[in-house]
């Protein structure tokens, strides 16, 4: 558990400081109909980056792991917006932008192992 923890911390400490490394892809991501997408980006990478630092702490780590989770929950509608409008990402093959789906549900439960009080 120990391990998978720290990994889950570093994937989403890298992918938090990413949002603003790679600003103009994730600026890409949000979906037209939401408003300031600059500032959901902000938020979403700060939320990340501080969701994994708080996997890494034994008091913070129930709260952070259900951040995660509901961090997770919450970009599930820019995945189907990028799956469902697949010709703005022609980079991207459609069975890449569809699989991402599915792989949120592995990703909410490592997140969620993290919830419990193991002693």
């Amino acid at each position: 558990m120990e391990i998978g923890r720290k990994i889950l911390a570093g994937i989403f400490l890298v992918s938090g400081l990413l949002h603003f490394v790679l600003e103009p892809s994730y600026l890409r991501i949000v979906p037209s109909y939401l408003p300031k997408p600059a500032l959901l980006v902000e938020i979403s990478g700060i939320c990340e980056f501080l969701g994994g630092l708080g996997l890494l702490a034994a008091s913070t780590r129930r709260v952070a792991a259900w951040g995660l989770v509901t961090l997770l929950f919450a970009v599930v509608p820019a995945n189907i917006d990028m799956a469902v409008n697949h010709t703005c990402w022609p980079e991207i093959p459609v069975c890449v932008l569809w699989a991402r789906l599915p792989l949120q549900v592995p990703l909410v439960w490592w997140a969620w192992l993290y919830t419990r009080d193991v002693t």
